[in-house]
């Protein structure tokens, strides 16, 4: 069962929504549940459906003392790598917050805070740790949103189905109509479609 971690204390949980995606933003998310909340429904995104995550997404956003959602775009993507815009989005969201939490508990395995906080990472946090899946939830439900916006300016791409990921589909599409400017340049696509059979 997914732990609260410790209701004396109060959490912050941060996750991330497309980190291995070929296009669009990745999105990062912060959530600070109430010390005695506990909803078991709340688990990893990825083992929800899309309509039990966006009925989770209202309750956690209603529920949450605190929370903040951020997109790192593509081009800082391209310019200091995926990982550095994670951690960047990271700090983003903890300062977005206004409310300062006891821990943060990252989901991953390494982290770089830009200021002195208490934090741990933890490698599988989101199916671990309640407000660790919390922030999962609103990270991959805003990134969908936002993938889903973006398939309005480039129809081809189909970015509403696969939300940018290397699908079979995707990729021939890029192999039909070249790269969009929502694609990451940096993720060297040209090398990784000569290595997807399709």
């Amino acid at each position: 069962m997914i732990k609260s971690y410790n209701k004396k204390k109060l959490i912050c949980g941060i996750d991330e929504a497309g980190r291995g995606a070929l296009a669009g933003p990745v999105t990062i998310s912060a959530v600070i549940l109430p010390k005695s909340y506990h909803n078991e429904k709340i688990k990893d995104s990825k083992r929800l459906t899309k309509k039990k995550r966006l009925e989770l997404f209202n309750d956690i956003v209603n529920v949450a003392i605190d929370f903040s959602i951020v997109n790192i775009d593509v081009q800082t993507i391209d310019k200091i790598n995926i990982l550095e815009s994670t951690f960047l989005g990271m700090n983003q969201c903890i300062n977005e917050l206004k409310i300062i939490p006891d821990i943060y508990l990252i989901d991953g395995n390494k982290f770089k805070s830009e200021k002195e906080i208490n934090y741990k990472c933890v490698v599988g946090g989101d199916n671990i740790y309640q407000s660790i899946a919390a922030a999962s939830i609103l990270a991959k439900v805003s990134r969908d949103m936002k993938m889903k916006n973006l398939n309005y300016f480039y129809p081809k791409f189909s970015f509403n189905e696969h939300k940018g990921y290397g699908t079979k589909k995707h990729i021939q599409a890029i192999n039909k109509y070249g790269l969009s400017p929502i694609h990451r340049l940096s993720f060297k696509l040209k090398e990784k479609q000569l290595s997807l059979k399709i």
